[in-house]
Protein backbone atom coordinates (compact mmCIF):
# COMPACT_ATOMS: atom_id res chain seq x y z
CA UNK A 1 0.00 0.00 0.00
CA UNK A 2 0.87 3.62 -0.03
CA UNK A 3 2.08 4.30 3.41
CA UNK A 4 3.73 8.10 2.76
CA UNK A 5 2.97 10.83 0.27
CA UNK A 6 4.88 13.70 0.20
CA UNK A 7 3.70 16.60 -1.62
CA UNK A 8 6.16 20.28 -2.44
CA UNK A 9 5.11 23.35 -4.01
CA UNK A 10 3.02 21.45 -6.18
CA UNK A 11 0.42 24.52 -7.45
CA UNK A 12 -1.03 25.53 -4.44
CA UNK A 13 -0.12 22.97 -2.02
CA UNK A 14 3.18 24.37 -0.05
CA UNK A 15 3.81 21.03 1.65
CA UNK A 16 1.42 18.24 2.28
CA UNK A 17 2.58 15.14 4.16
CA UNK A 18 0.19 12.28 4.42
CA UNK A 19 0.81 9.39 6.54
CA UNK A 20 -1.94 7.12 4.88
CA UNK A 21 -3.58 3.73 6.49
CA UNK A 22 -4.85 0.23 4.96
CA UNK A 23 -8.18 0.19 3.89
CA UNK A 24 -10.87 2.97 2.07
CA UNK A 25 -8.43 6.19 2.26
CA UNK A 26 -10.97 9.86 1.18
CA UNK A 27 -9.72 13.33 0.48
CA UNK A 28 -12.42 15.58 0.57
CA UNK A 29 -12.56 19.79 0.81
CA UNK A 30 -14.40 21.84 -1.34
CA UNK A 31 -14.34 22.62 -5.14
CA UNK A 32 -10.90 24.09 -5.99
CA UNK A 33 -9.35 23.48 -3.06
CA UNK A 34 -6.79 21.40 -4.44
CA UNK A 35 -7.84 17.65 -4.13
CA UNK A 36 -6.71 17.08 -7.33
CA UNK A 37 -3.61 18.11 -7.27
CA UNK A 38 -2.61 15.02 -5.09
CA UNK A 39 -4.20 13.17 -7.82
CA UNK A 40 -1.70 14.78 -10.05
CA UNK A 41 0.85 14.55 -7.67
CA UNK A 42 0.39 10.50 -7.94
CA UNK A 43 0.20 11.04 -11.69
CA UNK A 44 3.55 12.16 -11.57
CA UNK A 45 4.93 8.92 -9.95
CA UNK A 46 3.17 7.19 -12.85
CA UNK A 47 5.66 8.75 -14.98
CA UNK A 48 3.08 11.57 -16.36
CA UNK A 49 4.89 14.65 -18.56
CA UNK A 50 5.97 17.03 -16.21
CA UNK A 51 4.96 20.66 -16.72
CA UNK A 52 6.56 24.42 -16.15
CA UNK A 53 2.85 25.52 -14.88
CA UNK A 54 3.03 22.91 -12.07
CA UNK A 55 5.55 25.01 -10.28
CA UNK A 56 4.13 26.38 -7.68
CA UNK A 57 5.16 30.00 -6.17
CA UNK A 58 6.89 28.43 -2.69
CA UNK A 59 9.86 27.03 -4.33
CA UNK A 60 11.89 26.59 -6.87
CA UNK A 61 10.49 23.06 -7.97
CA UNK A 62 8.17 20.79 -7.69
CA UNK A 63 9.02 17.70 -5.12
CA UNK A 64 6.75 14.22 -5.03
CA UNK A 65 8.06 11.30 -3.11
CA UNK A 66 6.13 7.98 -2.17
CA UNK A 67 6.49 5.18 0.27
CA UNK A 68 5.33 1.82 -1.00
CA UNK A 69 5.17 -1.49 1.16
CA UNK A 70 4.34 -4.58 -0.84
CA UNK A 71 4.77 -8.53 0.39
CA UNK A 72 6.95 -6.80 2.85
CA UNK A 73 9.12 -5.02 0.43
CA UNK A 74 9.41 -1.00 0.28
CA UNK A 75 10.23 0.87 -2.90
CA UNK A 76 10.35 4.97 -2.51
CA UNK A 77 9.37 6.37 -6.25
CA UNK A 78 10.26 9.94 -6.62
CA UNK A 79 9.88 12.97 -8.93
CA UNK A 80 11.29 16.52 -9.19
CA UNK A 81 10.17 19.52 -11.72
CA UNK A 82 12.98 21.91 -11.84
CA UNK A 83 12.65 24.89 -14.13
CA UNK A 84 11.60 24.90 -17.48
CA UNK A 85 9.54 21.56 -17.11
CA UNK A 86 12.55 19.59 -16.66
CA UNK A 87 12.12 16.75 -14.56
CA UNK A 88 14.20 14.27 -12.55
CA UNK A 89 13.03 10.85 -11.28
CA UNK A 90 13.74 8.06 -8.88
CA UNK A 91 13.25 4.67 -7.95
CA UNK A 92 14.59 3.81 -4.59
CA UNK A 93 16.97 6.74 -4.82
CA UNK A 94 18.58 5.45 -8.54
CA UNK A 95 18.51 8.26 -10.91
CA UNK A 96 15.83 6.45 -13.83
CA UNK A 97 13.90 7.80 -16.76
CA UNK A 98 10.49 9.03 -16.34
CA UNK A 99 9.34 5.97 -18.13
CA UNK A 100 10.76 3.68 -15.76
CA UNK A 101 9.76 5.24 -13.11
CA UNK A 102 5.88 5.06 -14.74
CA UNK A 103 6.75 0.88 -15.52
CA UNK A 104 7.92 0.84 -11.32
CA UNK A 105 4.71 2.81 -10.25
CA UNK A 106 2.55 0.31 -12.83
CA UNK A 107 3.14 -2.73 -10.43
CA UNK A 108 1.92 -0.68 -7.24
CA UNK A 109 -0.59 1.86 -8.56
CA UNK A 110 -3.53 2.58 -10.66
CA UNK A 111 -5.74 5.88 -11.26
CA UNK A 112 -9.03 5.58 -12.01
CA UNK A 113 -9.40 9.23 -13.29
CA UNK A 114 -13.01 10.83 -13.21
CA UNK A 115 -13.74 11.50 -16.90
CA UNK A 116 -12.65 7.75 -17.86
CA UNK A 117 -16.29 7.53 -18.71
CA UNK A 118 -15.53 9.63 -21.74
CA UNK A 119 -13.07 6.85 -22.69
CA UNK A 120 -15.45 4.45 -22.24
CA UNK A 121 -17.93 6.16 -24.68
CA UNK A 122 -15.52 5.69 -27.34
CA UNK A 123 -14.12 3.02 -29.59
CA UNK A 124 -10.96 2.99 -28.35
CA UNK A 125 -12.17 3.20 -24.61
CA UNK A 126 -13.93 0.20 -25.15
CA UNK A 127 -11.50 -1.72 -26.53
CA UNK A 128 -9.07 -0.69 -24.40
CA UNK A 129 -10.82 -1.77 -21.39
CA UNK A 130 -11.48 -5.10 -23.37
CA UNK A 131 -8.20 -5.65 -24.28
CA UNK A 132 -6.74 -4.71 -20.51
CA UNK A 133 -9.20 -7.54 -19.64
CA UNK A 134 -7.63 -10.39 -21.44
CA UNK A 135 -5.43 -13.44 -20.02
CA UNK A 136 -1.91 -14.02 -21.47
CA UNK A 137 -2.89 -16.14 -23.52
CA UNK A 138 -5.38 -14.35 -24.82
CA UNK A 139 -3.41 -11.57 -25.50
CA UNK A 140 -1.01 -13.52 -27.59
CA UNK A 141 -4.07 -13.10 -30.48
CA UNK A 142 -3.37 -8.80 -30.02
CA UNK A 143 0.53 -9.67 -31.10
CA UNK A 144 -0.52 -12.08 -33.81
CA UNK A 145 -2.96 -9.25 -35.11
CA UNK A 146 0.14 -6.78 -34.80
CA UNK A 147 2.30 -8.74 -37.17
CA UNK A 148 0.08 -9.76 -39.67
CA UNK A 149 -0.85 -5.75 -39.74
CA UNK A 150 2.75 -4.81 -39.79
CA UNK A 151 3.59 -7.33 -43.10
CA UNK A 152 0.28 -5.74 -44.65
CA UNK A 153 2.02 -2.46 -44.24
CA UNK A 154 4.94 -3.30 -45.21
CA UNK A 155 3.76 -4.98 -48.51
CA UNK A 156 1.20 -1.85 -49.55
CA UNK A 157 4.14 0.07 -49.21
CA UNK A 158 6.12 -2.26 -51.38
CA UNK A 159 2.94 -1.89 -53.72
CA UNK A 160 2.82 1.55 -53.85
CA UNK A 161 6.42 1.79 -54.56
CA UNK A 162 6.31 -0.66 -57.61
CA UNK A 163 3.18 -0.83 -58.52
CA UNK A 164 1.34 3.01 -57.97
CA UNK A 165 3.31 4.75 -60.47
CA UNK A 166 5.14 1.75 -62.72
CA UNK A 167 5.74 4.23 -65.63
CA UNK A 168 7.79 6.62 -63.33
CA UNK A 169 10.25 3.68 -61.90
CA UNK A 170 10.52 2.74 -65.69
CA UNK A 171 11.50 6.52 -66.74
CA UNK A 172 13.85 6.42 -63.72
CA UNK A 173 15.49 3.06 -64.94
CA UNK A 174 16.16 4.65 -68.63
CA UNK A 175 17.80 7.71 -67.06
CA UNK A 176 20.22 5.79 -64.07
CA UNK A 177 21.08 3.27 -67.42
CA UNK A 178 21.83 6.61 -69.62
CA UNK A 179 23.83 8.22 -66.65
CA UNK A 180 25.66 5.23 -65.94
CA UNK A 181 26.87 4.26 -69.58
CA UNK A 182 27.72 7.65 -70.60
CA UNK A 183 30.05 7.65 -67.87
CA UNK A 184 31.05 4.41 -68.44
CA UNK A 185 31.68 4.54 -72.05
CA UNK A 186 33.64 7.89 -71.47
CA UNK A 187 36.37 5.46 -70.15
CA UNK A 188 37.88 7.90 -67.80
CA UNK A 189 39.71 6.19 -64.61
CA UNK A 190 40.45 8.18 -61.09
CA UNK A 191 43.52 10.55 -62.23
CA UNK A 192 42.88 10.94 -65.81
CA UNK A 193 41.84 14.52 -65.39
CA UNK A 194 45.37 15.40 -63.96
CA UNK A 195 47.42 13.50 -66.79
CA UNK A 196 44.88 14.70 -69.34
CA UNK A 197 45.42 18.50 -68.14
CA UNK A 198 49.55 17.96 -68.26
CA UNK A 199 49.49 16.26 -71.89
CA UNK A 200 47.28 19.10 -72.86
CA UNK A 201 49.47 21.70 -72.01
CA UNK A 202 52.50 19.88 -73.13
CA UNK A 203 51.13 19.83 -77.24
CA UNK A 204 49.50 23.28 -76.77
CA UNK A 205 53.33 24.71 -76.57
CA UNK A 206 54.57 22.03 -79.01
CA UNK A 207 56.14 24.64 -81.27
CA UNK A 208 58.01 26.42 -78.62
CA UNK A 209 58.90 23.15 -77.55
CA UNK A 210 60.14 21.71 -80.75
CA UNK A 211 62.27 24.74 -81.55
CA UNK A 212 63.79 24.77 -77.89
CA UNK A 213 64.37 20.85 -78.36
CA UNK A 214 66.15 21.30 -81.87
CA UNK A 215 68.64 24.23 -80.80
CA UNK A 216 69.31 22.17 -77.65
CA UNK A 217 70.58 19.01 -80.11
CA UNK A 218 72.19 21.25 -82.84
CA UNK A 219 73.99 22.81 -79.12
CA UNK A 220 75.14 19.61 -78.35
CA UNK A 221 75.94 17.86 -81.88
CA UNK A 222 77.20 20.49 -83.68
CA UNK A 223 80.87 20.47 -84.95
CA UNK A 224 81.85 22.80 -82.03
CA UNK A 225 79.13 21.36 -80.11
CA UNK A 226 79.36 20.23 -76.17
CA UNK A 227 79.88 16.56 -77.18
CA UNK A 228 82.42 17.11 -80.12
CA UNK A 229 84.14 19.39 -77.49
CA UNK A 230 83.96 16.97 -74.75
CA UNK A 231 85.41 14.15 -76.97
CA UNK A 232 88.37 16.62 -78.02
CA UNK A 233 88.98 17.09 -74.66
CA UNK A 234 88.94 13.45 -73.70
CA UNK A 235 91.43 12.48 -76.38
CA UNK A 236 94.07 14.93 -75.27
CA UNK A 237 93.84 14.42 -71.44
CA UNK A 238 94.14 11.11 -72.40
CA UNK A 239 97.16 11.68 -74.32
CA UNK A 240 98.39 13.55 -71.16
CA UNK A 241 97.80 10.97 -69.34
CA UNK A 242 100.74 8.93 -70.78
CA UNK A 243 103.48 11.07 -68.95
CA UNK A 244 101.39 12.08 -65.88
CA UNK A 245 99.05 9.12 -63.89
CA UNK A 246 97.21 12.05 -62.31
CA UNK A 247 95.93 13.29 -65.16
CA UNK A 248 94.73 9.88 -66.53
CA UNK A 249 92.01 10.39 -63.83
CA UNK A 250 90.59 13.63 -65.97
CA UNK A 251 90.89 12.09 -68.70
CA UNK A 252 88.86 9.26 -67.36
CA UNK A 253 86.28 11.71 -66.22
CA UNK A 254 85.96 13.71 -69.75
CA UNK A 255 85.33 10.56 -71.70
CA UNK A 256 82.28 9.77 -68.82
CA UNK A 257 81.27 13.11 -69.84
CA UNK A 258 81.55 12.85 -73.77
CA UNK A 259 78.75 9.83 -73.20
CA UNK A 260 76.51 11.67 -71.55
CA UNK A 261 76.74 14.70 -73.20
CA UNK A 262 76.12 11.94 -76.29
CA UNK A 263 73.25 10.07 -74.73
CA UNK A 264 71.91 13.46 -73.49
CA UNK A 265 71.62 14.94 -77.20
CA UNK A 266 70.22 11.31 -78.43
CA UNK A 267 66.74 11.82 -75.96
CA UNK A 268 66.68 15.70 -76.87
CA UNK A 269 66.66 14.74 -80.86
CA UNK A 270 63.75 11.75 -79.57
CA UNK A 271 61.79 14.54 -77.68
CA UNK A 272 61.91 16.70 -80.27
CA UNK A 273 61.02 14.02 -82.82
CA UNK A 274 58.22 12.47 -80.77
CA UNK A 275 56.45 15.93 -80.52
CA UNK A 276 56.76 16.60 -84.69
CA UNK A 277 55.16 13.10 -85.21
CA UNK A 278 52.03 13.52 -83.39
CA UNK A 279 50.47 16.67 -85.30
CA UNK A 280 46.57 15.55 -84.49
CA UNK A 281 47.33 14.55 -80.97
CA UNK A 282 46.27 18.09 -79.58
CA UNK A 283 42.82 18.02 -81.21
CA UNK A 284 42.54 14.44 -79.86
CA UNK A 285 43.28 15.62 -75.84
CA UNK A 286 41.00 19.01 -76.47
CA UNK A 287 38.16 16.72 -77.32
CA UNK A 288 38.61 14.73 -74.30
CA UNK A 289 39.10 17.72 -72.49
CA UNK A 290 35.67 18.88 -73.41
CA UNK A 291 34.01 15.39 -72.66
CA UNK A 292 35.61 15.75 -69.32
CA UNK A 293 34.02 18.79 -68.43
CA UNK A 294 31.18 18.10 -69.73
CA UNK A 295 30.61 15.04 -67.34
CA UNK A 296 31.65 17.37 -64.68
CA UNK A 297 28.99 19.68 -65.43
CA UNK A 298 26.29 17.07 -65.15
CA UNK A 299 27.55 14.90 -62.56
CA UNK A 300 29.97 16.34 -60.05
CA UNK A 301 33.18 19.01 -59.46
CA UNK A 302 35.83 16.77 -59.83
CA UNK A 303 36.54 13.09 -61.77
CA UNK A 304 36.34 11.35 -58.78
CA UNK A 305 32.92 12.70 -57.95
CA UNK A 306 31.67 11.92 -61.52
CA UNK A 307 32.93 8.24 -61.23
CA UNK A 308 31.70 8.13 -58.20
CA UNK A 309 27.93 9.34 -59.00
CA UNK A 310 27.97 6.47 -62.44
CA UNK A 311 29.09 3.54 -59.86
CA UNK A 312 25.41 4.90 -57.86
CA UNK A 313 23.49 5.01 -60.86
CA UNK A 314 24.38 1.31 -61.96
CA UNK A 315 23.34 0.64 -57.99
CA UNK A 316 20.02 2.47 -58.74
CA UNK A 317 19.51 0.76 -61.91
CA UNK A 318 20.20 -2.68 -60.18
CA UNK A 319 17.97 -1.53 -57.39
CA UNK A 320 15.00 -0.19 -59.92
CA UNK A 321 15.30 -3.90 -61.70
CA UNK A 322 15.00 -5.71 -58.90
CA UNK A 323 11.35 -3.42 -58.02
CA UNK A 324 9.90 -4.20 -61.50
CA UNK A 325 10.75 -7.80 -60.93
CA UNK A 326 9.52 -7.49 -57.75
CA UNK A 327 6.08 -6.06 -59.20
CA UNK A 328 4.88 -8.54 -61.05
CA UNK A 329 4.67 -10.78 -58.07
CA UNK A 330 3.74 -8.30 -55.31
CA UNK A 331 -0.05 -7.89 -55.91
CA UNK A 332 -0.46 -11.99 -54.89
CA UNK A 333 1.76 -11.19 -51.87
CA UNK A 334 0.04 -7.99 -51.30
CA UNK A 335 -3.57 -10.39 -51.32
CA UNK A 336 -2.24 -13.10 -49.27
CA UNK A 337 -1.40 -10.83 -46.79
CA UNK A 338 -4.72 -8.80 -46.69
CA UNK A 339 -6.55 -12.34 -46.15
CA UNK A 340 -3.84 -13.14 -43.29
CA UNK A 341 -4.64 -9.94 -41.75
CA UNK A 342 -8.54 -10.46 -41.66
CA UNK A 343 -8.47 -13.72 -40.75
CA UNK A 344 -6.17 -13.04 -37.75
CA UNK A 345 -8.73 -9.93 -37.27
CA UNK A 346 -11.22 -12.22 -37.24
CA UNK A 347 -9.57 -14.40 -34.33
CA UNK A 348 -8.94 -11.50 -32.59
CA UNK A 349 -12.73 -10.32 -32.55
CA UNK A 350 -13.67 -13.50 -31.64
CA UNK A 351 -11.34 -13.64 -28.35
CA UNK A 352 -12.73 -9.92 -27.77
CA UNK A 353 -16.29 -10.89 -27.92
CA UNK A 354 -15.58 -13.84 -25.54
CA UNK A 355 -13.60 -11.59 -23.19
CA UNK A 356 -16.51 -8.88 -23.51
CA UNK A 357 -18.96 -11.19 -22.72
CA UNK A 358 -16.95 -12.20 -19.16
CA UNK A 359 -16.29 -8.66 -18.65
CA UNK A 360 -20.25 -7.55 -19.08
CA UNK A 361 -21.38 -10.08 -16.59
CA UNK A 362 -18.69 -9.51 -13.86
CA UNK A 363 -20.09 -5.40 -14.61
CA UNK A 364 -23.32 -6.56 -14.34
CA UNK A 365 -22.87 -8.56 -10.77
CA UNK A 366 -21.42 -5.07 -9.51
CA UNK A 367 -24.18 -2.84 -10.76
CA UNK A 368 -26.51 -5.11 -8.86
CA UNK A 369 -24.36 -4.11 -6.22
CA UNK A 370 -24.44 -0.66 -7.02
CA UNK A 371 -28.25 0.01 -6.73
CA UNK A 372 -29.36 -1.02 -10.83
CA UNK A 373 -32.54 -3.23 -10.27
CA UNK A 374 -32.32 -5.14 -13.36
CA UNK A 375 -29.40 -3.20 -15.89
CA UNK A 376 -28.45 -4.49 -19.22
CA UNK A 377 -24.78 -4.49 -20.24
CA UNK A 378 -23.24 -5.80 -23.52
CA UNK A 379 -20.05 -5.84 -25.29
CA UNK A 380 -20.81 -5.37 -29.05
CA UNK A 381 -17.99 -6.30 -31.70
CA UNK A 382 -18.50 -5.84 -34.97
CA UNK A 383 -16.53 -7.05 -37.97
CA UNK A 384 -15.06 -4.16 -40.39
CA UNK A 385 -11.96 -4.05 -42.71
CA UNK A 386 -8.50 -4.35 -40.91
CA UNK A 387 -7.28 -1.11 -39.07
CA UNK A 388 -3.99 -0.72 -36.76
CA UNK A 389 -6.20 -1.72 -33.76
CA UNK A 390 -8.10 -5.03 -35.38
CA UNK A 391 -10.58 -6.22 -38.13
CA UNK A 392 -14.01 -4.71 -35.50
CA UNK A 393 -15.16 -1.86 -33.72
CA UNK A 394 -15.87 -2.26 -29.81
CA UNK A 395 -18.78 -0.74 -28.39
CA UNK A 396 -20.74 -0.61 -24.87
CA UNK A 397 -24.18 -1.09 -24.78
CA UNK A 398 -26.02 -0.44 -21.64
CA UNK A 399 -29.59 0.06 -20.59
CA UNK A 400 -30.58 1.21 -16.75
CA UNK A 401 -33.18 -1.72 -16.64
CA UNK A 402 -34.20 -4.49 -19.26
CA UNK A 403 -37.22 -2.06 -20.24
CA UNK A 404 -35.34 -0.06 -22.07
CA UNK A 405 -33.28 -0.32 -25.20
CA UNK A 406 -30.28 -0.95 -24.79
CA UNK A 407 -27.72 1.73 -26.75
CA UNK A 408 -24.47 3.40 -26.60
CA UNK A 409 -23.09 4.48 -23.16
CA UNK A 410 -22.49 8.11 -24.55
CA UNK A 411 -26.30 8.02 -25.21
CA UNK A 412 -28.44 6.93 -22.69
CA UNK A 413 -26.40 6.75 -19.37
CA UNK A 414 -26.64 9.49 -17.32
CA UNK A 415 -24.40 11.44 -14.91
CA UNK A 416 -24.20 8.89 -11.84
CA UNK A 417 -25.31 5.69 -14.11
CA UNK A 418 -22.01 6.76 -15.77
CA UNK A 419 -20.09 7.13 -12.44
CA UNK A 420 -21.56 3.56 -11.43
CA UNK A 421 -20.69 1.92 -14.74
CA UNK A 422 -17.05 2.98 -14.80
CA UNK A 423 -16.61 1.73 -11.06
CA UNK A 424 -18.16 -1.67 -12.18
CA UNK A 425 -16.34 -2.17 -15.89
CA UNK A 426 -13.15 -1.08 -14.18
CA UNK A 427 -13.40 -3.77 -11.21
CA UNK A 428 -14.42 -6.42 -13.82
CA UNK A 429 -11.72 -5.35 -16.04
CA UNK A 430 -8.83 -6.13 -13.65
CA UNK A 431 -8.16 -2.48 -11.74
CA UNK A 432 -8.12 -4.96 -8.46
CA UNK A 433 -4.83 -6.37 -8.88
CA UNK A 434 -3.12 -3.06 -8.32
CA UNK A 435 -2.81 -2.65 -4.27
CA UNK A 436 -3.15 0.27 -4.43
CA UNK A 437 -6.53 1.96 -6.33
CA UNK A 438 -6.89 5.51 -7.26
CA UNK A 439 -10.57 6.98 -7.89
CA UNK A 440 -10.47 10.44 -8.85
CA UNK A 441 -14.46 11.86 -8.31
CA UNK A 442 -16.00 9.02 -10.39
CA UNK A 443 -19.38 9.41 -8.33
CA UNK A 444 -20.26 12.88 -10.09
CA UNK A 445 -24.03 12.89 -10.04
CA UNK A 446 -24.64 9.94 -7.48
CA UNK A 447 -26.90 10.56 -4.30
CA UNK A 448 -29.18 9.33 -1.76
CA UNK A 449 -29.41 4.91 -1.68
CA UNK A 450 -27.44 5.31 -4.83
CA UNK A 451 -24.59 6.75 -2.85
CA UNK A 452 -24.70 4.41 0.06
CA UNK A 453 -24.17 1.56 -2.38
CA UNK A 454 -21.29 2.99 -4.21
CA UNK A 455 -19.91 3.72 -1.15
CA UNK A 456 -20.48 0.44 0.81
CA UNK A 457 -18.96 -0.97 -2.47
CA UNK A 458 -15.47 0.75 -2.22
CA UNK A 459 -15.27 -0.03 1.27
CA UNK A 460 -15.88 -3.87 0.61
CA UNK A 461 -13.17 -3.64 -2.43
CA UNK A 462 -10.69 -1.91 -0.08
CA UNK A 463 -11.27 -5.00 2.40
CA UNK A 464 -8.03 -6.72 0.49
CA UNK A 465 -6.45 -3.17 -1.39
CA UNK A 466 -5.90 0.29 -0.19
CA UNK A 467 -8.40 2.23 -2.00
CA UNK A 468 -7.80 5.97 -2.19
CA UNK A 469 -10.85 7.76 -3.21
CA UNK A 470 -11.23 11.41 -3.80
CA UNK A 471 -14.77 12.38 -3.15
CA UNK A 472 -17.57 14.66 -2.92
CA UNK A 473 -20.33 12.07 -1.12
CA UNK A 474 -20.53 12.31 2.38
CA UNK A 475 -21.57 8.82 2.11
CA UNK A 476 -18.75 7.36 0.81
CA UNK A 477 -16.46 9.56 3.26
CA UNK A 478 -18.12 7.59 6.28
CA UNK A 479 -17.07 4.39 5.11
CA UNK A 480 -13.57 5.44 5.03
CA UNK A 481 -10.69 4.28 7.23
CA UNK A 482 -8.97 7.14 6.99
CA UNK A 483 -10.04 11.05 6.35
CA UNK A 484 -8.13 13.67 4.91
CA UNK A 485 -9.26 17.02 4.32
CA UNK A 486 -8.26 19.38 1.72
CA UNK A 487 -8.51 23.10 2.60
CA UNK A 488 -8.24 26.37 0.98
CA UNK A 489 -5.95 28.91 2.98
CA UNK A 490 -6.20 32.26 0.57
CA UNK A 491 -3.50 31.10 -2.07
CA UNK A 492 -2.59 27.84 -0.45
CA UNK A 493 -4.33 24.86 -0.11
CA UNK A 494 -3.74 22.83 3.04
CA UNK A 495 -4.09 19.16 3.90
CA UNK A 496 -4.65 17.61 7.09
CA UNK A 497 -6.27 14.40 8.85
CA UNK A 498 -9.61 14.30 10.55
CA UNK A 499 -10.67 12.03 13.16
CA UNK A 500 -13.05 12.39 15.78
CA UNK A 501 -15.16 16.05 16.26
CA UNK A 502 -13.57 17.51 12.72
CA UNK A 503 -14.41 14.52 10.86
CA UNK A 504 -17.98 14.66 11.93
CA UNK A 505 -17.92 18.56 10.92
CA UNK A 506 -16.32 17.98 7.86
CA UNK A 507 -19.16 15.12 6.87
CA UNK A 508 -22.02 17.73 8.21
CA UNK A 509 -20.67 20.50 5.77
CA UNK A 510 -20.68 17.76 3.06
CA UNK A 511 -24.03 17.17 3.87
CA UNK A 512 -25.49 20.50 4.35
CA UNK A 513 -22.77 22.73 3.44
CA UNK A 514 -23.48 24.42 6.67
CA UNK A 515 -20.19 22.67 9.12
CA UNK A 516 -21.68 24.53 12.28
CA UNK A 517 -25.33 22.99 11.92
CA UNK A 518 -26.27 20.77 14.76
CA UNK A 519 -28.56 18.72 12.36
CA UNK A 520 -26.01 18.79 9.80
CA UNK A 521 -23.49 17.36 12.85
CA UNK A 522 -26.57 14.77 14.30
CA UNK A 523 -27.19 13.54 10.54
CA UNK A 524 -23.32 13.16 10.14
CA UNK A 525 -23.26 11.38 13.07
CA UNK A 526 -25.96 8.73 11.95
CA UNK A 527 -23.91 7.96 9.03
CA UNK A 528 -20.72 7.53 11.03
CA UNK A 529 -22.30 5.24 13.05
CA UNK A 530 -24.37 3.59 9.69
CA UNK A 531 -20.73 2.95 8.39
CA UNK A 532 -18.92 2.24 11.82
CA UNK A 533 -21.85 -0.71 12.11
CA UNK A 534 -21.26 -1.75 8.65
CA UNK A 535 -25.06 -1.59 7.81
CA UNK A 536 -24.06 -1.06 4.44
CA UNK A 537 -21.24 -3.13 3.66
CA UNK A 538 -23.13 -6.07 2.31
CA UNK A 539 -22.40 -7.45 -1.23
CA UNK A 540 -26.00 -7.15 -2.03
CA UNK A 541 -28.26 -4.81 -2.62
CA UNK A 542 -29.29 -1.88 -0.25
CA UNK A 543 -32.86 -2.28 0.56
CA UNK A 544 -33.72 0.09 2.85
CA UNK A 545 -33.67 3.90 1.64
CA UNK A 546 -32.12 6.61 3.86
CA UNK A 547 -33.75 9.90 4.47
CA UNK A 548 -31.12 12.61 6.19
CA UNK A 549 -32.82 16.25 5.99
CA UNK A 550 -30.69 18.93 6.87
CA UNK A 551 -30.84 22.33 7.93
Amino acid sequence: MLDMFHVSNLGIIREARLELGPGLVVITGETGAGKTLLVGALQLLEGAAARQDQIGPFADEVSVEGLFSSDGAETVLARRIVAGGRSRAAVDGAMVPARALGTAAGELVEIVAQHDHLQLASGTGARQLVDGAMTSPESASIEAYQRAWADLLALRAEAELVGGDRRALERELDMVRFQADEIEAAGFVDGDDEELLTRVARLRNAGELVEGLSESAVALTSEHGAVHSATVAAERLNRLGAHDPAIQALADQAADAAARLSELSAEVSKAAMDLEHEPHALEALESRVALLGDLRRKYGDRLADVLAFGQAAGARADELVGLLDRADIVAADLAAAESTARDVGAKLAGVRRDVGRRLSKAALAHLLELGFAEPVLSVNVADRPPTPDGADHVELLFASHTALAPGSVSRVASGGELSRLVLALRLAGGVSEAPVVVFDEIDAGVGGVTALALAAKLADFATERQVLCVTHLPQVAAFADSHFVVRRVGAEALVSQVEGDKREEEIARMLAGIPGSRKGRDHAAELLAMAGAGLSRSAGRIEAAVTMPVS
